[in-house]
């Protein structure tokens, strides 16, 4: 397909010259363009589609790169790229070496912040535009939040500290799922359109103005013509919070009108305190398979635009977690699920259909996520928080304070663990054994088939504790029938020489032992580490610990520390990201160059 408009625009500044049929024809373009570079890359489609109009509103209001525009989650600025010199590099979308999916800042200067992971936009914002004003810069900054993302707590935290000041500070709200504020019958309905007219607030100002300059009593007279029109308001509209805190609320708005939606950012910009302006909008906005079942469109693998199918649809680690702690919940009433709005990414559609009672998805408020599942926990319930390894990070207090203090028996499916992919940066998994290792009372395993994930599942069912199971996206390689019920398993071969791994990595470990014959010691409890380790470990003489995590506060460390205070004296080498954050690039490709697949071992302890 060409695309006659699209391919014109270089920068924000082409936007605001087109007319009415050209940005009619520009959103067309920009939804083909984003559904043909998906289908093929795989990416976040739904959220985008819904988000087309808007993009294009806000940059002919605003002027980016000096109004600085966030998006969050920035999965829904697809748009928002294409419309800021890159839609000669948009086919490049979440490959190596091409553009991310999210906000980066290294990318483009229209990219101010990065928004990775949810509800950081409006601190983002605030803090953008208040350094703005103290530096005596121009511009404003807009933070640009979905209603998934207002689930997170970091947002009312920012809500509540941009709200306090007199700033003109703009949060735009994308709302496509849920109802902020209920508008009652037709008078409502016409307030609204009024409220939403530039003339109705000059009037508003400019009567305020009037009111005040009256002598001795017209700075009271305002102030009750003030409560009065709120208290009329509030009983129409239902007063809500971004009221309460100290926001001047606009809309709601269609999120398809793009006149409209400028209008009422207008209106924004004009006024001299907070405002939070209400979009809705349609989630898969001009393609009927994402329009009908938007969840299923959300984060997809590459697909057939025409027939909507996923060709790639196969059994994985999540769906093997999900199925088992379903199978589980037949017999056992005490388990419970937890997700942070990630029902389908992390298996739990089942189990959130056949045991409504005990499944609970808390929203995008992983910390809420873990102190909830403790308090079940501390209850007599079995609670599994089933959570992206590195959406986890926002939970690491609570588990420290509201679990393992208490003891609490709490138990985390850290899925995605490792390297992801094509996500990037802010999405590996790279950090959980180090941040999860260093807590009292805390058990990690890390499963290397579905098998492994089944019987851990069951293992911590049966037990109480706090236990962390972590295991990578995507399915698993062939691992053989390597035993998985002790804390590890040794896989003779030759020598004195020998890998430790766990994990994925495993399979990786045994394909190079087909060519190397080394020993391979498979941890399956991965912490803490057993004495009966630490002495098996003593009869090797070199010892090559390969993991798929930072080296930093890895198992490579800690078993470095025990082998040494042990009085190992051979030689001991860790194999792990070296302390540094993995770009974007297919998960094969990443193994490889962090040389922790099959033939990275090989030529380490061949030659190492």
């Amino acid at each position: 397909m060409d695309y006659p408009v699209l391919s014109k625009i270089s920068s924000p500044l082409d936007v605001k010259n087109l007319g009415e049929k050209e940005l009619a024809k520009l959103c067309e373009e920009i939804r083909a363009k984003i559904m043909k570079t998906v289908s093929k890359n795989g990416g976040h489609l739904a959220s985008n589609l819904g988000a087309v109009e808007l993009t294009i509103a806000l940059h002919r209001v605003f002027s980016s790169p000096k109004d600085a525009i966030l998006f969050d989650v920035g999965h829904q600025c697809y748009a928002h790229k294409l419309l800021t010199g890159r839609f000669e590099k948009f086919d490049t979308l979440r490959v190596k070496d091409g553009l991310s999916g999210f906000m980066r800042p290294t990318e483009s200067e229209h990219d101010p912040f990065v928004t990775g992971h949810s509800s950081n936009s409006i601190s983002a914002a605030y803090g953008i535009y208040k350094a703005k004003k103290l530096l005596g810069q121009e511009g404003t900054a807009v933070a640009v939040i979905g209603d998934g993302a207002l689930t997170g707590g970091m947002a009312y935290e920012g809500l509540n500290n941009a709200g306090a000041s007199n700033s003109k500070f703009i949060v735009v709200l994308n709302d496509n799922k849920m109802s902020i504020s209920k508008n009652v019958g037709a008078l409502a309905r016409t307030l609204t359109k009024m409220r939403n007219r530039s003339n109705y607030h000059t009037f508003k100002d400019k009567f305020s103005q009037f009111l005040l300059k009256i002598p001795f009593i017209g700075r009271k007279l305002n102030s009750i013509v003030y409560r009065i029109k709120e208290g009329f308001k509030n009983a129409l509209y239902r007063s809500n919070l971004f009221s309460v805190l100290g926001y001047n609320y606009l809309g709601p708005v269609d999120g398809h009108d793009i006149e409209g939606i400028e209008s009422i950012l207008k209106i924004a910009k004009s006024y001299n305190r907070p405002s939070l302006v209400h979009i809705v909008t349609t989630k898969g906005k001009g393609y009927k398979f994402a329009e009908s079942s938007p969840k299923n469109y959300h984060g997809v693998s590459p697909f057939d635009i025409d027939t909507g199918a996923d060709n790639n649809k196969k059994l994985n680690f999540s769906s093997v977690a999900g199925n088992t702690l379903c199978d589980l919940a037949k017999t056992d009433g005490k388990i419970c699920a937890i997700t942070a709005a990630m029902t389908e990414g992390t298996g739990l559609e089942n189990f959130a259909a056949e045991y409504k009672q005990r499944f609970f998805d808390v929203g995008i408020a992983e910390g809420h996520g873990v102190c909830f599942g403790a308090a079940l926990a501390s209850q007599g319930l079995k609670p599994y928080f089933a959570v992206y390894s590195s959406f986890l990070q926002r939970g690491f207090d609570q588990i420290i304070h509201d679990a393992a203090i208490g003891k609490f028996p709490l138990r985390l499916l850290v899925d995605r663990a490792g390297i992801v992919g094509e996500d990037g940066e802010s999405h590996q998994g790279l950090f959980d054994v180090s941040y999860l290792t260093c807590i009292p009372e805390m058990t990690v395993f890390s499963p290397s088939s579905y098998k492994e994930l089944e019987y851990r599942i069951k293992f911590t069912a049966e037990n109480d504790g706090m236990f962390a199971i972590r295991y990578p996206r995507g399915c698993e390689k062939p691992c053989g029938d390597v035993g998985f019920t002790a804390d590890f398993s040794v896989v003779d071969g030759k020598g004195k020489k020998a890998i430790v791994t766990y994990g994925r990595l495993f399979s990786e470990a045994l394909e190079a032992k087909s060519e190397t014959d080394i020993n391979i010691v498979k941890l399956n409890k991965i912490y803490p580490l057993s004495n009966d380790l630490i002495n098996t470990l003593k009869g090797f003489e070199e010892i090559y610990v390969f993991e798929e995590t930072v080296k930093s506060g890895g198992i490579g460390e800690h078993l470095s520390a025990l082998l040494l205070q042990n009085g190992f004296k051979g030689k001991f080498k860790i194999c792990a990201v070296e302390n540094e954050f993995i770009p974007q690039m297919d998960t094969t490709e990443a193994l490889s160059i962090c040389k922790l697949d099959a033939k990275g071992m090989v030529n380490e302890v061949n030659n190492g």
